[in-house]
């Protein structure tokens, strides 16, 4: 399930599905290099100039739903320095992106060094000694967009094994702490999604993706923990695909701000305007 997307006028409903579906068939298919050559086949960096709030949300929340991952966060970066540049080449060098704790990465185009300071096994995140500053709003949205869907991602595993699993002659999902266990994951991400697709003034954007940022990131790890709880011993092995997720989340948490150090940001920015915002009018 992928994540709601705001309309746009430049298509409908059922265009929406048929590039979800298109999407989700790409990903499950190539990852990495091979992803990223599928994407700009399937005009990703013409969507992602023409209609951002559409592109954003729809290919980020599926990267995260099918656990694939694709350089698309440089592309978001670098339109967001200079919106509208669609056709972007693909051997653009990636800008430097900070990551919690004060350091700096790259997201590198090819395969990445595998090497000892690989921040991931699995993820072409390249440390470097520090970077020229960028606008981190729309990288931080997507990013949040990744991690609903990661957190997705785990909820599907975690109450899928409470349906088919079953104790004392039950399914385990007739548990109330179970239930309760899902329920608040379920919460949290619908939450994070709705502060992420939130409408909100051009001069509240930075403002509105540091939390919409730190609420996903907050989700996803709640999902981790309650989903763990509910899969039990499986979902630490090897085989079983949550481990997976949960490494995805921890890490993309830390790119461009954890959600501790984005909260703590955000408090000091209602304290030195002595007030809060109304980023949303409800």
């Amino acid at each position: 399930m992928e994540p709601p997307a705001p309309e746009s006028p430049a298509m409908d409903a059922a265009e929406r599905e048929m590039l979800a579906d298109a999407l989700r068939r790409t990903m499950a298919a190539a990852s990495g290099p091979g992803l990223d050559a599928a994407l700009a086949e399937l005009g990703w960096p013409d969507l992602l100039a023409a209609a951002p709030d559409v592109a954003v949300p729809l290919v980020f929340g599926l990267l995260g739903e099918t656990g694939a991952h694709a350089a698309v966060l440089n592309d978001v970066v670098l339109n967001d320095v200079a919106p509208g540049a669609s056709g972007r080449p693909a051997g653009d060098a990636p800008p430097p992106l900070p990551y919690a704790g004060g350091r700096w990465v790259v997201w590198d185009r090819g395969p990445g060094d595998r090497g000892a300071d690989v921040l991931d096994g699995d993820l072409p995140l390249r440390p470097v000694p520090d970077g020229a500053p960028v606008p981190l709003a729309a990288g931080r949205r997507a990013l949040g967009w990744w991690l609903a869907g990661t957190g997705r991602a785990m909820l599907r595993l975690a109450r899928g094994h409470a349906l088919d699993r079953a104790q004392f002659g039950r399914p385990i999902a007739a548990f109330q702490a179970v239930r309760h266990r899902l329920a608040e994951t379920l919460v949290e991400l619908e939450g994070a999604e709705a502060a992420l697709a939130a409408p909100h003034a051009p001069a509240d954007a930075d403002l509105a993706a540091l939390l919409g940022k730190a609420a996903a990131g907050r989700a996803a790890l709640t999902a981790a923990r309650h989903c763990q709880q509910v899969l039990g011993g499986i979902g630490f092995t090897e085989e079983h695909e949550l481990h997976r997720h949960v490494r995805r989340a921890l890490v993309l948490d830390g790119l461009l701000g954890g959600s501790r150090e984005l909260t703590r940001e955000a408090g000091r920015i209602l304290r030195a305007e002595g007030a809060a915002r109304r980023l949303v009018e409800l």
